[in-house]
């Protein structure tokens, strides 16, 4: 039995009433429908028609898209379903999660190098408004990994760092903000990344904690989300093996499964141990991590069976939702499990209001909201008080173009590529025109196509040039194993050559953890943010306009002893 009127759903006895009513009136396919959350990669009609021919979903996800489209969308999708949807957007560090011209507040590790618990409320805030204005309801934030593993390539800056207790108190932070703004939250992504070197979008990847360290860290902090009325949690293909084999003693190492997949994690820890009542979604099941663990066509019933209440996405929709149809024929999902989780769906939706009115989304509303002056200035404060001077050469800063008349620039930066939150965005051109606006001579280093015994004479560049300045834009993506430097050919052409002989500055603008790469560097500073606000503070900051005012929330040297050099 399901406490409708308990934590998190605190519903009336209206609210109640149209959870069991809509519930019994639903069709056997209307139920499974509910159970689906859609990825609606462009928005478009064309989509919409394919969707909508199979199914009628109880959510769907918008990656990132014009605010005009998303408007479109939310009021045609709104429009077509009986029963109103739950829309969601990966809004981990602002409003740019669900709509181009969304404001980017800054990433959590930029808000965690602050230790400011009111930047987080702010970003959450800022999610909540714009995307809002344009029709969601429902936040895939706040992520609650806890990044311990500096080699881990997709936590990095997406966490609030690897202080437990700060990742606990930022990440209620967010949930209590977002859902007091009538959003729900999602938890994520239980039972925590961030320990393995792995990601799950390429492999099930494990959280090897033992019990008691898991529950001081992870387990506080889905504690402290849970109590502070966190709708829902999204589940990982993450397994957690030490909980899975207190709460089955008797499991054998190739059957534990990944918190998708597993009832131990799902019902035993999350539901019975941590008390949550709410909703919990699959992440993603297109990821390797979901598919490498059982065969799909028994995954995808067994991922409700066993204690999911919402799948995310589909390889093929027909397809997936024949496999859930053919598990509720078969009795792998029995009736009263399809109704439990068909009823957290409606009691999310409820609780969220949409039992009596779905807001029509207005364009002009929206286009006053997104990236209005308050959030960028609220951008602003958080580059301003989260770039972080790791280690300093004395002397070296301030630079000024009197000091430092002429830089070598080299930007350390793939080319454009990704999608939606994880596209690269460039970035280092803007701090060298910044920088050429300042009074600076700037030359791009361009390596020479020319191997030993032919390169530039080392003592030109000496003379040449008064200051070398590195800026790198490398941030983390799916389908990337490693977020690592690699230098130019021939023989690391654009590697520190200089660094005993020309002042040398290195700035990370994305990944914090580039002293991996590059120990012998004595100036070194990490921004965990690439947009315009941390481009334009981190030169203020360079020519000491401004102080450097945030405290690393992981460690930068990454447990190397010659990176502190």
């Amino acid at each position: 039995m399901i406490d409708l009127k308990a934590n998190p759903f605190y519903l009336d006895e209206e609210g109640i009433a149209w959870v069991k009513e809509t519930l019994a009136g639903m069709t056997v396919e209307e139920k499974a429908g509910q159970l689906f959350c859609v990825l609606f990669k462009e928005a478009k009609e064309e989509e919409f028609d394919y969707v909508y021919n199979i199914l009628s979903p109880g959510a769907c996800m918008y990656r990132v898209i014009p605010t005009q489209r998303a408007v479109g969308a939310t009021n045609t999708l709104q429009a077509r379903s009986r029963i109103p949807l739950l829309i969601a957007a990966n809004l981990e560090k602002g409003g740019n999660g669900i709509v181009t011209e969304g404001t980017l507040v800054g990433s959590p590790m930029e808000i965690a190098a602050s230790d400011d618990m009111g930047l987080a409320a702010k970003m959450a805030e800022v999610c909540a408004c714009e995307a809002k204005a344009v029709g969601a309801n429902w936040a895939f934030a706040p992520i609650i990994d806890i990044d311990s593993n500096f080699r881990n390539p997709i936590t990095n800056t997406r966490t609030f760092g690897s202080d437990a207790e700060r990742v606990k108190r930022m990440g209620e932070a967010y949930v209590r903000q977002v859902q007091e703004m009538g959003m729900a939250a999602a938890v994520k992504h239980f039972p925590g990344d961030g320990q393995d070197e792995r990601d799950q979008h390429l492999v099930t990847s494990i959280n090897s904690m033992d019990c008691d360290a898991w529950m001081k860290s992870y387990g506080e902090a889905y504690q402290a989300c849970i109590e502070a009325g966190a709708l829902t949690v999204m589940a990982g293909h993450i397994m957690q093996p030490a909980w899975t084999k207190k709460m089955n003693p008797e499991i054998r190492d190739e059957d534990i499964m990944p918190a998708t997949l597993s009832p131990e994690l799902l019902q035993g820890l999350l539901r019975e141990r941590l008390g949550f009542n709410g909703l919990i979604c699959t992440d993603a099941t297109t990821m390797a991590g979901y598919t490498l663990a059982m065969s799909r066509k028994r995954a995808v019933p067994e991922s409700i069976a066993r204690g999911c209440d919402m799948f995310l996405f589909a390889r093929n929709l027909a397809e997936d939702f024949g496999f859930m149809m053919d598990g509720i024929r078969q009795g792998i999902i029995t009736p009263q499990r399809l109704d439990e989780a068909v009823t957290r769906v409606l009691a999310v939706k409820a609780a969220l209001g949409l039992h009596k009115e779905v807001p029509e989304a207005s364009l002009a509303k929206a286009q006053e909201v997104i990236h209005c002056k308050k959030h960028t200035q609220w951008a602003m404060e958080c580059a301003d008080k989260g770039i972080t001077l790791v280690k300093e050469e004395k002397g070296i800063l301030p630079i000024t173009p009197e000091k430092y008349p002429k830089i070598l620039f080299y930007p350390i930066e793939p080319f454009a590529g990704g999608e939606g939150a994880y596209q690269v965005v460039p970035a280092c051109t803007k701090v060298k025109n910044l920088l050429e606006e300042k009074g600076f001579q700037v030359d791009e280093f361009i390596p020479q196509p020319y191997g030993e015994g032919f390169t530039t004479r080392y003592m030109d560049i000496v003379n040449e040039y008064d200051l070398i300045l590195y800026v790198a834009n490398l941030s983390t993506k799916s389908n990337q194993t490693a977020v690592r430097i690699e230098w130019k050919q021939p023989m690391g052409a654009d590697c520190g050559h200089y660094v005993n002989d020309i002042p040398t500055i290195f700035v990370s603008l994305e990944n914090p953890y580039h002293l991996l790469d590059f120990p012998r560097v004595k100036t070194y500073i990490n921004c965990y943010s690439n947009n315009d606000m941390c481009v334009s503070m981190l030169v203020e900051k360079l020519m000491g306009n401004s102080s450097f005012k945030g405290k690393s929330p992981i460690d930068p040297f990454c447990g190397k002893w010659d990176t502190h050099l």
